[in-house]
């Protein structure tokens, strides 16, 4: 099936790109600021907010050595344990009800990626109407299973995923009762650079699995998502923050919200643009064939007189015949006398 339904609303190649803004952690552990940026996600026209539901227990162990400290030079998260940074990154359990509620009056889709069966249990009692698989769980086939079960459309992310990784991820999905699935592209690194993107699996993973298929982007600006669109993408994923320069976890490759309102305007336009496969002159381009070039008189001629190349010019506007009889009508006498500039007809032609 190549379209889901979210809360009435058209996933597929039918509609314009279903625009998913992430807030994850760039509330910075403000309730203020985590509904401020619900207003600016309303206000840019963007579909969905999409939030994390997790607690640094539920992601990890708090452990600060070894594997469980971040000490990668070029991570944004650098210097911090895993526990430390899904601690300063969560957001509060207690704030989902309520931002769900300020999303609905303000006529946005909100839902969220639950990262353990504890968070599908609550999201389920918030009556999310979707959920979504992040790229870093799409190996936890029970979690899959779990959310699948609730019969809701599952919107899974692919990042670092193989074939058969996701082969398998899709099966365990379809398998527990998943009718309605959307695959994300995704490259799992932050920020993310275009020549890693690889835009061009996206048509091929729509026909692999049938099913539609969108963009997780971590990439800089809203480029790719746009040519994303031309590929087939159904829709984008973009984290989003007030001000990058705010800091926060993911604030160095998330969008403010006037970008946020150029990716909506741009992959809509891009979308429009698809169209179908066309050829001819369309009825929008009708009053432009007049520009178009055509044969004309370009001398004063008497009947009987032979078309050359200093009578018989290839010139604008387009209200003669084409430009492709010229040779045929080098030679050819006129039937009458003519003026420079009139436009040549068989009926001219003796």
């Amino acid at each position: 099936m190549m379209e889901i339904r979210i809360q009435g609303r058209v996933v597929g190649n039918s509609s314009s790109p279903f625009v998913m803004a992430e807030m994850s952690g760039n509330h910075n552990q403000s309730y203020e600021r985590a509904m401020a940026i619900v207003e600016a996600v309303a206000r840019s026209g963007a579909h969905a907010l999409k939030l994390q539901t997790y607690t640094a227990d539920t992601m990890t162990l708090d452990v600060r050595e070894g594997e469980f400290f971040i000490s990668d030079p070029q991570s944004l998260w650098r210097g911090h344990s895993l526990y430390e940074l899904y601690q300063k990154a969560y957001t509060p359990w207690e704030w989902h009800e309520p931002i769900f509620r300020r999303c609905r009056e303000l006529g946005l889709i909100v839902f969220s990626t639950p990262f353990d069966s504890t968070a599908v249990d609550f999201l389920e009692r918030l009556e999310v109407p979707c959920y979504k698989i992040a790229s870093f769980e799409n190996s936890d086939l029970p979690l899959i299973r779990r959310v699948a079960k609730t019969g809701k459309p599952l919107i899974l992310s692919t990042g670092m995923a193989s074939l058969s990784d996701i082969e398998e991820a899709v099966s365990a999905a379809r398998e527990a009762g998943c009718r309605e699935l959307l695959l994300l592209k995704c490259t799992s690194s932050y920020p993310a650079s275009p020549e890693h993107s690889h835009l061009l699996t996206i048509p091929h993973m729509r026909a692999t699995f049938d099913c539609p298929v969108g963009l997780s982007d971590h990439t800089l600006g809203i480029g790719a998502a746009v040519a994303s669109v031309a590929l087939g993408a159904v829709a984008i994923e973009k984290h989003v923050t007030l001000q990058r320069s705010d800091g926060g976890v993911d604030a160095d490759f998330s969008l403010e919200p006037a970008e946020l309102a150029s990716l909506v305007n741009e992959t809509s336009r891009a979308w429009q643009a698809l169209g179908s496969v066309t050829y001819g002159v369309l009825d929008e381009e009708r009053s432009s064939l007049v520009f178009r070039r055509s044969l004309y008189v370009a001398q004063d001629m008497k009947a009987g007189e032979r078309f050359t190349p200093e009578t018989l010019r290839i010139v604008r506007p387009g209200m003669g015949l084409p430009p492709k009889f010229y040779d045929v009508l080098i030679g050819k006498s006129v039937a009458k006398d003519v003026k420079k500039g009139t436009a040549v007809t068989w009926e001219l032609v003796r």
